[in-house]
């Protein structure tokens, strides 16, 4: 049955004005911020990943849509420093920081409210870890924050036509994770159940459609003409250790923002269900916990519902705004708690600590880890290669087991002469395969024995690569092997060896 439908905003709320500067003065030193401490460790496997798949643009990938992989080789071609690259993940922390102020005053938040929203956005572990480093959940974020407060401006102000510039949002947003496009689906049947359901019967709607549409065709086409890989890639997932899988995935809910922050985005959930002038935003509400239901049953990752939060934030810092009226010295209270939240933020998302210390850092933030001692694997495998004689270098191969492997020998391996790596992992696999008798072949990873044995014949471990920080990091401990000429052509062979994960 659906809920009596509220949509009317209190009058006093179009009076409210934007905290314009403040706002972007929280933004811009978000900003700052995350460029200042972008250098300090290195390239994340994922960015060495994405630098690879932009040097082979397509409308898609087996992993991902194009924006992404595509964005970060333009900002590579600037001149391949990692702050350039990371520049606009930087600059996407600072919109939605932005985002969440300018919603929480579509949702009646004065000056104060807007700037809580703000705060509680910048400090967040979501946006400090992923505004580090260039990552799709960064932009995620970001297109799902402009989503929320367009569609909370089309409820304040009655324009229906903000439906157009929201189905641009989104169709952008599609182009870069398919993810906001289930946060899309929530969105309107919390509508849908809530209202305003003028939404619904708007011609604006079809029009938003429409955009995206036209955004998101090509992906969707591409993945037709493939065999849909990201179903395959999104079963491989589902159900998985990160975040504690399932059983954590509530419990990992309160370390996206801040565990300290936890009373705000809270507050902001209540209140968007209360009667009074935070109901006409109650879809966001219902559209959070269905998020919620969903991914908790599908076995998705915790971080997913992370689009929500810039929009939980902008209705929770009204309550606290209200809050922090009622009793004088509560104001010192929540500036601790941003100030706290900073902090840890900071420790756990940026390259604040020197690297021989993330040991603790790892059990909170694995990310932290997979930013180390790329150059000093490649050269570890490096030392393998050539140790092999002329004539077998000139016929043989390096193969690794993942993309981050394969993305720093491409990335650091040209420098120690390395030849381009092969992998059967992700885009890898339908970029370049070896062929004819190419032997032997160099394999980094496949330390399950009968795996090994069955793909590449008789190998001989030549090295352990060792990150020298003591770290427990993915990498650490992997073998590299030298493997003969493998038991079947390597057109058999590449089907057993890529993977999708």
């Amino acid at each position: 049955m659906a809920v009596p439908e509220t949509h009317e905003v209190a009058p006093e709320a179009s009076r409210i004005r934007l905290a314009r500067g403040p706002l972007l003065a929280v933004a811009g030193a978000v900003v700052a911020l995350l460029v200042a401490t972008s250098w300090r460790y290195g390239f994340h496997r994922d960015e060495l990943y994405f630098l690879v798949a932009g040097q082979h643009p397509d409308w898609g990938y087996p992993d991902q849509p194009p924006m992404t992989p595509i964005l970060a080789r333009l900002m590579d071609g600037l001149g391949g420093s990692i702050v350039v690259v990371r520049l606009p993940s930087a600059i996407a922390g600072g919109v939605t920081v932005l985002l969440a102020g300018m919603t929480a005053r579509e949702m009646g938040g004065g000056r104060r409210a807007q700037l809580i929203a703000a705060a509680c956005t910048a400090v967040s572990a979501t946006t400090l870890v992923t505004g580090h480093f260039v990552s799709t959940t960064t932009y995620d974020v970001m297109f799902s924050a402009a989503l929320t407060w367009l569609l909370a401006r089309s409820v304040r102000t009655g324009e229906s036509w903000l439906l157009l510039p929201a189905g641009l949002a989104l169709g952008l947003g599609l182009l870069n994770k398919p993810l906001i496009g289930v946060l899309a689906a929530a969105l309107l049947v919390g509508i849908a159940l809530a209202g305003p359901r003028r939404l619904l019967r708007s011609g604006w709607l079809w029009a938003g459609a429409a955009v995206v549409a036209v955004c998101g065709a090509p992906y969707l086409v591409w993945q037709a003409l493939n065999g849909w890989p990201e179903l395959h890639m999104a079963g491989s997932i589902a159900g998985g250790d990160a975040q504690g899988g399932r059983i954590g995935f509530i419990p990992f809910q309160l370390l996206l923002v801040s565990p300290v922050l936890v009373p705000v985005w809270i507050a902001g959930l209540v209140r968007v269900f209360r009667a009074g002038p935070g109901r006409p935003f109650r879809f966001l509400g219902i559209g959070y916990l269905l998020l919620a239901v969903v991914y908790l049953l599908a076995g998705g990752k915790a971080y997913y519902l992370a689009g929500m939060y810039p929009a939980l934030l902008a209705a929770g810092a009204i309550a606290t705004d209200d809050w922090l009226r009622d009793v004088r010295g509560r104001t010192r209270l929540l500036a601790a708690a941003l100030g706290l939240s900073l902090l840890v933020g900071a420790v756990v998302g940026l390259a604040v600590l020197p690297a021989r210390a993330l040991g603790p850092v790892l059990a909170v933030n694995p990310d932290a880890g997979e930013q180390v001692a790329w150059p000093r694997y490649v050269d570890q495998i490096a030392a393998v290669w050539n140790r092999l004689p002329g004539s077998q270098r000139a016929t043989g191969v390096v193969l690794t087991q993942n993309y981050g492997e394969a993305g720093a020998i491409d990335r650091y391996g040209p420098a120690v002469g390395l030849p381009p790596a092969y992998s059967g992992h992700n885009g890898f696999a339908d970029w370049a395969q070896p062929f004819g008798q190419a032997a032997p072949v160099v394999v980094v990873g496949y330390a399950d024995d009968s795996v090994r044995g069955r793909l590449f014949g008789a190998c001989q471990q030549q090295a352990t690569l060792d990150n020298g920080l003591g770290l427990d990091t993915q990498e650490q401990g992997v073998p590299v092997w030298v493997c003969g000429q493998p038991p079947r052509p390597w057109a058999d062979t590449w089907e057993d060896v890529r993977h999708l994960s």
